[in-house]
């Protein structure tokens, strides 16, 4: 396994350094393969089904349990004071059978303005054998990442709210490895973070037939802005937390009290430096960048934010027309639906759209969910459209536990509402 992981990226780089060569400096606006990567890119996959069903959005989507992965500030105006659930997503269950997240998220509506939410996110690469450079078997060892986030959300309005997330990162990808060879010994990398959320939601009574009332949702993100991570004490080189920004908008239309339709929108864009292009000068044999390229390691997190929106060789001249594409190709998009039948049957689709040049992910998603009583349970399922996707030909689940109060007659007629 461990040889097979190893071939894998060296034959990545190899393409990479492919395409990356055909960069050129007379002609920016070029294409060329340049794709944006980071230390626990687990933090950015979408852990849930409701919105695995939709494309993987839901900054703007109506608030549910799961928002502490897309949006924390909708906490505020979910409909319910308290809830629990667990999600799971098998990875690369093509190949293996081992590889799996897990996520548990919970909230508390504490008064009507405030509402704080705990998660935790487990992600588990299965148990890898190691080998030394000359193939020995050496020690196995199961690798593992995990993340625990806080979240206090805050109605600022009738119609706004914030939230400010700080998080725990763990990684632990080489599981205490070793390498006697070079004298090296890894260890776990260790991150703090915190996200920064808004909320707008905005409900219209229009009482036409055919219309009963319509409801305009914008959410915005900024996720994992923290510190980088390394896996070696001895190595200088750490690496970029995935950083994200997500913007989102969300329109519900309401038919009558039971059927509902909602269209979802969303733009995403990594808040991290491209890597950059560059030449060794034959004389000097000084290291020259292109453009705003700059060396990553002498870049910190918040300076990495800035130039995330400048700093593409195939971007750098502002004032040519179409020297931006790059800057653009590094936008990542996902569309979804959703129709609800009383608030008890849920059909939902969706797509996402990466540009081909930055990891081409192109995907499509279906998915249902159902709630009786208090309990809501949700299954999503994803087709690709290009290349291949760990969690393609892959049923995800969640299930959540609801209470729109903490009476216990109340949670009696909840339960009488939603079945009939």
């Amino acid at each position: 396994m461990k040889k097979q992981l190893l071939i894998c990226a060296l034959l990545f780089i190899a393409i990479y350094s492919l395409f990356a060569q055909e960069f050129d400096i007379n002609r920016p606006t070029k294409p060329y393969m340049n794709t944006v990567t980071t230390a626990a890119p687990f933090l950015l996959i979408s852990p849930d089904s409701r919105s695995g069903g939709m494309g993987d959005l839901g900054v703007a989507t109506s608030p549910d349990l799961w928002s502490q992965h897309h949006n924390p500030s909708k906490y505020i105006f979910n409909d319910d004071v308290f809830g629990i659930g667990v999600s799971y997503s098998p990875w690369l269950k093509g190949l293996v059978s081992d590889i799996h997240l897990v996520y548990l998220a919970s909230f508390w509506k504490i008064t009507d303005n405030d509402a704080i939410a705990f998660s935790l996110r487990y992600f588990t690469l299965g148990e890898i054998q190691f080998t030394d450079k000359d193939g020995y078997l050496l020690n196995k060892a199961n690798p593992n990442e995990f993340a625990l986030d806080f979240t206090y959300s805050r109605k600022l309005s009738k119609i706004v709210s914030m939230a400010l997330t700080p998080r725990f990162v763990y990684s632990n990808l080489t599981a205490g490895f070793h390498d006697k060879d070079a004298g090296i010994d890894m260890k776990p990398g260790l991150a703090g973070a915190v996200d920064i959320s808004l909320f707008v939601n905005k409900e219209f009574a229009h009482n036409k037939d055919g219309l009963k009332s319509s409801e305009l949702m914008f959410g915005f993100n900024i996720s994992n802005i923290g510190n980088k991570i390394s896996y070696s004490n001895e190595v200088v080189r750490r690496d970029f937390l995935p950083c994200n920004m997500r913007l989102g908008l969300s329109y519900t239309l309401s038919f009558d009290d039971y059927n509902k339709f909602a269209i979802n929108v969303e733009a995403g864009k990594l808040l991290v430096p491209t890597p950059p292009i560059g030449r060794s000068d034959s004389l000097t044999k000084d290291w020259h960048y292109y453009g705003n390229g700059k060396d990553l390691n002498k870049i910190n997190p918040l300076e990495g934010i800035g130039r995330s929106f400048a700093d593409a060789a195939g971007g750098y001249k502002w004032n040519s027309k179409g020297c931006l594409n790059e800057e653009f190709r590094e936008i990542v998009w996902a569309f979804g639906l959703e129709y609800s039948y009383r608030d008890i049957l849920f059909v939902r689709a969706g797509s996402f759209l990466e540009n081909k040049y930055k990891g081409n992910r192109k995907f499509a998603t279906v998915g249902v969910g159902l709630k009786y009583s208090i309990f809501a349970v949700d299954v999503c399922y994803l087709f690709t459209f290009t290349q291949h996707h760990p969690l393609e030909n892959t049923l995800r689940f969640s299930l959540s536990f609801l209470l729109k109060s903490f009476n216990k007659e109340q949670i009696k007629e909840q339960g009488k509402i939603n079945r009939y």
